[in-house]
């Protein structure tokens, strides 16, 4: 019976002489400091993204592959597109009138920025697969209660996928 109750004993009184440790530098919470507020820092440039005057992309050449993939949320429609050369880079799918279906049909226009002049191209390995790109986009159950058709447009050719 001594034993346990000694054990108890040395048990407390090493968890009262804890309450020390937890505002010192042994703590590791304590390592990085409590959070303070600070200055929001970006990346976006100062004219934005997706304006007219500073989005310098182009439509890639060929629209290879649409797909339309189901989420509890909505969908997600995948594109992958096949520009002239290695290097294309920055893909997105712009949707054309803020995203709103004209007639049931939902069009995204498939842009690519070029790439950055004096990047080297692997000549041996010039395949489809080695230049292909991708580029998704989202949209809600509540987008999606009006849309029939979606459309990914290219410079060369488009794709479309029916309900």
């Amino acid at each position: 019976m001594k034993s346990p109750l000694v054990a108890v004993l040395t048990l407390s009184l090493v968890l009262a002489g804890c309450s020390g440790i937890r505002d010192s530098r042994i703590n590791p919470f304590n390592w990085f400091g409590k959070s303070r507020q600070a200055e929001a820092i970006t990346l976006v440039p100062v004219g934005g993204y997706g304006t007219s005057a500073s989005d310098r992309r182009v439509l890639v050449d060929q629209v290879t592959r649409l797909e339309i993939r189901r989420t509890p949320e909505g969908a997600i429609v995948s594109a992958a597109g096949l520009p002239p050369t290695q290097g294309w880079w920055d893909a997105e799918l712009v949707a054309e009138n803020h995203g709103l279906p004209v007639g049931g049909t939902v069009t995204y226009r498939f842009l690519v920025g070029e790439p950055v002049p004096g990047t080297a191209v692997a000549s041996r390995v010039l395949t489809a697969e080695s230049r292909e790109v991708t580029a998704g986009a989202f949209l809600s159950n509540i987008a999606l209660q009006d849309v029939r058709r979606i459309v990914v447009t290219g410079a060369g050719n488009s794709r479309s996928v029916n309900r």
